[in-house]
């Protein structure tokens, strides 16, 4: 691609890299410079202007955009139109989004000629939210450098994890100090929480604050027809061998991780039951504000596994706003956890 202010005569066939006002109209940014340009120019009292001329094997901005966009886009992602060098992708389907940051790193340092940008991995994301776009910078791109870019990108290197209806068992344990009403309220948050997704409560039991109450309701939703069991203790969960994770054990369970590199959120409980996984939530999930709880509930309900290592790599944007249910905020010097 060549670039630079030419003679009129040496501008045919060029397009127009900024836009020129004239006494009447203008010759826009982008136009391809012709006869009648050319004459409009001449007539303003202008012998020269600023032009790229494309070279055998140049790729126009628009068709490297879209020719590029539809390489990363997976499953749930729909590709805009190409103009101006750009083409955004929308999620088709409410879900999580989930992008492969290799490839997008891999593409990002192809060359600065070409950009690709998402909104942050695990993200529940809207049908119809735009989740990435790809901007050529320049008017044209090399046909060798596309090709680069395009091997750089996976089968699917941006796509959404639609979510399912799932039926949720919840159980929560009582102690004395806590009041009816808190249950309650929780429920209707969790509730809130499941919404977006098309899931439901279809289970809500409520026992002591004790091992082996929790662990008979914990086998009864086992046999029930639920896709996901969530614990609200009222009492957090401090240690594995507190009373949630030895309640999941000794109904036949696992506990697969306890605590999360996210605040709030601390004080999470992966695990799993029957082949069905277990949530024992931290005390924010009390609150409707976002959570750690948030971040692994949406994948559960995208039907994206939450592993132990997946919890481990939440640290980095794991801190997130105070919360002013929690009884201990973080700024004091004797703050819990959770």
């Amino acid at each position: 691609m060549r670039f630079g202010a030419v003679v009129l005569e040496e501008a045919l066939g060029g397009i127009a890299v900024h836009s020129v006002r004239l006494p009447e109209g203008a010759v826009k940014k982008g136009t391809l410079i012709g006869p009648a340009e050319v004459a409009k120019l001449r007539a303003a009292g202008l012998d020269r202007v600023v032009v790229v001329h494309f070279d055998a094997g140049d790729v126009a901005e628009d068709e490297a955009a879209g020719r590029l966009a539809r390489a990363v886009a997976g499953e749930g992602v729909r590709v805009e139109k190409p103009a101006t060098g750009r083409s955004n992708l929308f999620a088709e389907t409410a879900g999580v989004l989930v992008v492969d940051g290799a490839a997008v790193d891999r593409i990002n340092t192809v060359d600065e000629a070409l950009t690709f940008a998402t909104l942050a991995a695990w993200k529940a994301v809207e049908e119809g939210e735009m989740i990435g776009t790809v901007k050529i910078i320049p008017f044209a791109v090399p046909e060798a450098l596309l090709a680069r870019a395009l091997e750089a990108a996976g089968p699917a290197t941006i796509r959404v994890a639609p979510f399912h209806p799932l039926r949720v068992g919840v159980v929560s344990t009582l102690l004395p100090g806590l009041k009816p009403t808190v249950v309650r309220k929780t429920i209707g948050v969790l509730q809130g929480r499941l919404g977006p997704a098309g899931a439901k409560i279809v289970s809500d039991t409520e026992v002591p604050h004790e091992a082996g109450a929790l662990t008979g309701a914990l086998e009864a939703l086992a046999r029930s027809e639920v896709d996901l069991m969530v614990v609200f203790g009222a009492s957090a969960i401090t240690d594995r061998r507190d009373v949630i994770p030895a309640a999941i054990e000794a109904a036949g369970g696992r506990v697969e991780h306890f605590g999360m590199p996210v605040d709030p959120g601390n004080l999470l409980l992966v695990g799993s039951l029957g082949g069905r996984p277990v949530l024992g939530a931290p005390g924010c999930a009390r609150s409707p504000k976002e959570n750690g709880f948030d971040w692994v509930l949406q994948r559960l309900l995208a039907g994206l596994p939450v592993t132990r290592a997946d919890i481990m790599r939440l640290g980095v944007g794991g801190l997130l706003m105070e919360i002013v249910q929690r009884g201990h905020p973080r700024a004091t010097p004797q703050a819990e956890d959770d």
